[in-house]
């Protein structure tokens, strides 16, 4: 069992980054139960259920409410993914819920935070990237920002952020014996990840958009198209491991390596390892630079990195459930592994599961 076996979880349910800080929690082992609308079928599909109990409620309706926090006296921590002030205008805000449990851990997760003058406002992954400052930066120079996929803030950001702060909330708790209430917002979240780069602006050493060394304008940490169309990835940035890449590309006695850091010659530079990397096809250029430190690699797509023998070999994927790759519980420990536990059963085998007594199970069933 992983490191969190005996902790209680309760995960309101929620949109993408409340359900993967269940997942990460749930692969380190808490026992995470999603307590879902009522009318939905309990629980959902896919990596982000996956390890989890579910279990369906109104919290729209008094009875809905005693039965989350009943439930919450039996909890450790409780992921809270609605606008601020809603769990408060229901009747579970923190208040109520350390009041019944004072050890609980309150987890809030949001986009803009529990307070300022946006912190009741829509948005999503985009929005927070822009607020916070994260946006800008990313994309190519003389373009516009680049949207990622919603990693950075609601996954990275958001819900990563939100299990850092549980689980340190929970080992002070071990200390203090109190509670605490977080506030985990993918703003704050998105800002963090970028902490370097804040200060990078402002002293010169990190300039605008796609002009730097590690955001595409260096000629020697770029992504290349070969000849099969597909991609490789190029990321050697010191000396020793750029003489590797040149000579897997033949162009040992072309470039100069003294000058690898020239911003002046990257474009040119950029231009002939293209017109070099396109032709040869992606295996091709594997096989060249197969064991040695050229830092090259095959840019794989998701339905590709599974069965790449780097990940066969760390069983970095499995086969879910239904039957489509997912990764595995990360990170790795060497004595309570994580793992995905199949905690499937009907409504009175979960709460029993969770401590309640049958005739409290009786009454909200």
């Amino acid at each position: 069992m992983g490191p969190l076996q005996g902790i209680k979880v309760i995960e309101l349910v929620g949109l993408g980054p409340g359900p993967f800080a269940g997942m990460l929690l749930a692969d380190m082992g808490a026992e995470v139960l999603r307590v879902d609308r009522l009318g939905n079928a309990p629980g959902g599909f896919g990596a982000l259920e996956r390890g989890k109990r579910s279990i369906t409620t109104d919290l729209k309706r008094p009875e809905g409410v005693a039965f989350l926090l009943d439930l919450v006296a039996h909890a450790d921590a409780l992921i809270d993914v609605f606008r601020p002030g809603v769990a408060e205008r229901l009747g579970f805000g923190p208040q109520i819920c350390l009041a019944r449990n004072p050890g609980l851990v309150f987890g809030r997760l949001t986009g803009y935070g529990q307070d300022g003058p946006w912190s009741q406002r829509a948005g999503h992954d985009l929005d927070y990237l822009a607020l916070s400052g994260t946006l800008e930066p990313l994309g190519r120079a003389g373009g516009p920002p680049t949207a990622p996929i919603n990693v950075l803030g609601d996954f990275a950001g958001g819900g990563m952020l939100l299990v850092l702060g549980i689980m340190a909330a929970l080992l002070e708790r071990q200390r203090s014996g109190e509670a605490q209430v977080i506030d985990a917002a993918m703003i704050d979240g998105a800002a963090v990840l970028l902490a370097p780069f804040f200060a990078g602006r402002t002293n010169g050493g990190w300039g605008p958009r796609g002009t730097n060394m590690l955001d595409g304008a260096a000629h020697f940490y770029e992504v290349y198209e070969c000849a099969d169309g597909n991609w490789l990835a190029v990321g050697a940035i010191e000396p020793q491991f750029y003489a590797v890449l040149l000579h897997g590309l033949g162009l040992e006695d072309e470039e100069d390596p003294s000058q690898q850091y020239d911003p002046a010659g990257w474009p040119a530079r950029k231009a002939r390892f293209a017109e070099v990397i396109r032709t040869r096809t992606r295996d091709e250029w594997c096989a060249v630079f197969e064991g040695t430190d050229a830092c090259v690699a095959p840019a794989l797509a998701p339905e590709e990195a599974p069965s790449h023998p780097h990940a066969v070999a760390r069983g970095a994927f499995f086969t879910g459930a239904d039957g489509l790759p997912q990764p595995a519980p990360a990170p790795r420990f060497s004595r309570t592994p994580g793992e995905v536990i199949d905690r499937a059963g009907d409504a009175k085998t979960t709460l029993a599961a969770w401590g309640m007594s049958t005739p409290a199970i009786d009454a909200h069933l």
